[in-house]
This record gives C-alpha cells, sequence and structure tokens, in this order.
C-alpha cells in the first residue's frame, strides 16, 4: 500500500459505519413510504373502495416518491446527505398521521392527499446513492451503493410488520409508531452522520443542474434499465398483498400476503448489494442483462398465473432476486459513466425513473383486471413485453471497464 493509499484509507475511516447509518435511515423512509400498501384491505372493506380507487391509493405515493427523487438527489450534491435525510424523515412524520386521522374518519379524498404527501418518504433513496459511493473508491462504489440499497427492506418491514401492529396495537398507534422511529431516526442522523472527505458541495442552481443531467446520454440509458428493475420492485411491492387476496381468496389472508410480500422484498433486498458486487468484478452491463433475462422468463411465468403453492413462491422470489441484482448493477453503471459533480442530480433523475416505474403499473393492474376470469394476465403479460425490449435496449449499450 502506497502513501496516497495509506492517506485515502485514513481519511475514510468509518466509511462502513456512516453507510450502515444512511441504510438504516432509508430503511425507515422505505416503510413509511409503503405504509399503505400491507393494509390495503382495511381501506377497502371500511370505505367500500372500488378496484380502482384501490389502485389510485396505492401509486399516489409512489408518484410523488418518485418525481421528487429528482429534486432531493439535486439538492443532496448541495446541502449534503446529512441535512437532507433529516429532512426527509422529519417531513414524513405529518404524512404518516395524516394517513392515521384520513382513514379514521373514513374520508377518502382525505386520504388521496396524505399518500401523495406520504410520498415524501420515497424520495429518501436519492440522498443516500451519492452519499455512499463518495466514501469508497470508485472501483468499490457498486458494493457501497448496493449496501445502502438494502434500505429497501423498509418495505419488507412494512409488509410483514405493519399488519400485526394493526392487529396488535390498533391503527392509529401503530402510525404513531412509525412516526416515532422517524424523529427517533432523525436524532440519530443529524447526532453522527457526516459526510465523506471527498464529497464538496455543489452550488449550481437546482434547474441547470437538473437540465445537465437530463443532457447526458447515461441518464436516459440507466433511467430506462432502472425503471424495470426497481420500477417492478416497488410495483409488486406495492400490489402484490392485493394480488395475493384477490387471486388466492382461499389461500391467502392479509397477515399472509404481508407476509409473501416481506419475503419478495426480502429477497431483492439481499440480491442488491450482491448485484453491486457483481458489477464491480465483471462489470455491471452483463449483470444487468442476466437480471433482465430473469425478469422476463420469471415473468411470463408469473403471467399464467399458476396455483398457489410452492411454484407461485419460488416464482416470485426469483423475481425479486433477479430485480436485485439488477438494482445493484445499475447504480454501479452510473458512477464510472457520470461526471462526478453531478452524480447526485444523475442518480435522483435515475432513481424517479426507477419510481415511475413503479407508478404505472398498480394502475394498469387494476385497469385491466378481468372480474369474471379473476385475472389480471393483460397487466402480467405487458411486464414481460417491456422487460423484453428493456433486455435488448440493454444488451445494444456500451458497457464500461471492469474494475477489480
Amino acid at each position: 500500500m502506497n502513501t496516497t493509499t495509506r492517506s485515502q484509507a485514513s481519511t475514510l475511516k468509518g466509511k462502513f459505519v456512516q453507510v450502515l447509518l444512511a441504510t438504516c435511515a432509508s430503511t425507515l423512509g422505505f416503510w413509511a413510504w409503503m405504509l399503505i400498501a400491507p393494509i390495503q384491505r382495511f381501506y377497502a372493506e371500511g370505505m367500500s373502495l372500488s378496484e380502482g380507487q384501490i389502485s389510485v391509493l396505492l401509486a399516489a405515493p409512489v408518484l410523488v416518491g418518485a418525481v421528487g427523487r429528482v429534486v432531493t438527489g439535486a439538492l443532496t450534491d448541495r446541502f449534503g446527505a446529512r441535512i437532507m435525510f433529516t429532512v426527509i424523515l422529519l417531513a414524513s412524520i405529518p404524512a404518516v398521521l395524516l394517513v392515521a386521522f384520513a382513514g379514521t374518519i373514513g374520508s377518502y379524498p382525505l386520504l388521496i392527499l396524505a399518500a401523495t404527501y406520504l410520498g415524501v418518504a420515497g424520495t429518501v433513496f436519492a440522498v443516500g446513492v451519492p452519499f455512499a459511493g463518495a466514501w469508497y473508491a470508485p472501483h468499490r462504489r457498486g458494493f457501497a451503493t448496493g449496501v445502502f440499497g438494502m434500505g429497501m427492506i423498509g418495505t419488507a418491514i412494512a409488509a410483514w410488520l405493519t399488519p400485526r401492529l394493526l392487529g396488535a396495537l390498533g391503527f392509529v398507534e401503530t402510525h404513531v409508531l412509525v412516526a416515532g422511529a422517524l424523529l427517533a431516526m432523525a436524532v440519530l442522523v443529524w447526532c453522527f452522520m457526516r459526510e465523506s472527505p471527498q464529497w464538496s458541495p455543489n452550488r449550481v442552481p437546482l434547474l441547470p443542474k437538473v437540465v445537465g443531467a437530463l443532457k447526458l446520454r447515461v441518464t436516459w440509458e440507466m433511467s430506462f434499465l432502472y425503471g424495470i428493475v426497481f420500477g417492478g420492485f416497488v410495483a409488486f411491492s406495492t400490489f402484490l398483498p392485493k394480488y395475493l387476496v384477490t387471486i388466492y381468496p382461499e389461500d391467502v389472508d392479509p397477515v399472509g400476503a404481508g407476509t409473501r410480500t416481506a419475503i419478495f422484498a426480502a429477497a431483492a433486498v439481499v440480491a442488491r448489494p450482491i448485484g453491486g458486487v457483481l458489477a464491480d468484478r465483471f462489470g455491471p452491463k452483463i449483470i444487468s442483462l442476466i437480471s433482465l433475462a430473469g425478469i422476463v422468463s420469471l415473468a411470463y411465468v408469473v403471467g399464467q398465473q399458476p396455483a398457489e403453492g410452492v411454484l407461485t413462491g419460488a416464482t416470485f422470489i426469483t423475481m425479486a432476486a433477479a430485480m436485485g441484482l439488477g438494482m445493484g448493477a445499475v447504480f454501479a453503471w452510473i458512477g464510472p459513466s457520470t461526471p462526478p459533480e453531478q452524480v447526485g442530480a444523475v442518480s435522483g433523475v435515475v432513481a424517479a425513473a426507477g419510481g415511475l416505474g413503479g407508478y404505472f403499473p398498480p394502475l394498469v393492474m387494476g385497469a385491466t383486471y378481468h372480474p369474471e376470469s379473476n385475472s389480471y394476465s393483460l397487466g402480467l403479460w405487458l411486464l414481460v413485453l417491456v422487460a423484453a425490449l428493456a433486455l435488448v435496449v440493454g444488451g445494444m449499450l456500451r458497457g464500461t471497464a471492469r474494475t477489480s
């Protein structure tokens, strides 16, 4: 190890702890963001909501969480992750409480407004990507962003724990607990998070920064791919509880649907850092293509709507893992292909594209549901076609050099 390498290692001491803290903050943000989906049946039955109304309710926080990432990614370049994490966590608390209030009084319009506001929590992802990457050398950034991406486990926590808390504590009490957890995490971030010594603020105004990111070819390429891999994950994490209790009403209750969704999300969470590490080792393009090929083939199996059982469970879990690999690989692709001063803005745009990729499928699934046959097959076939297109496009993109 030469003098320069030793100096950099000393300067970046404590990097894993910092990335881990960011991962925990993201976990709470994802839990809040996905708070409605696991208990959608509570709203559907309590307010007598239609299939379309539930689809809009599930999609509302996803839209804001997606679009808002463009802004939070660019603001992170300017103000740093410590400030932005704290602001987003604190801003999410009133949203969680407003959801509780709307559900208590049974107001669907207010619930839609609250769900839209809840999307703020989903913007947390765009804060951590540049933060994590700045703590690690370029050839290790796939690992860094992969570890941070494990904050998606908040989706699994939401799916598994929220229905159980609802049964054990009550509706309002569950939301108060989540709000308290957000507050505690905001305090921890403010007290213990610090920026990487390699990070410096970029004071270019927000709009020119976003426009500059949109002028880069890599922004559009990665946005398309991430819209499939992360968008598919968000869509299934949001809609899977609804899908399971609708297609398999005799076999799956809301708690069981939450458990299955939690396993789905956990599989993607575990696979994401693996995708980042493999991208560091073999190059992000090849891992992205493997991911997309897996999504196409497994989405085809899901489109057949097999009977509930081992095959169905294994298919969803394997598809989640394929999505996780792709998420890690795509974000490992951004760093080596993007000017350092624009990583935050580009990450924000790409993360927004991923969120938007998760916004439309629940609406499409609701619109294409066939009640006579109890089938979502048309919506699932559209997923197969879009993923196949992404596989073709991904194969045409330039790869980056292997960094090992």
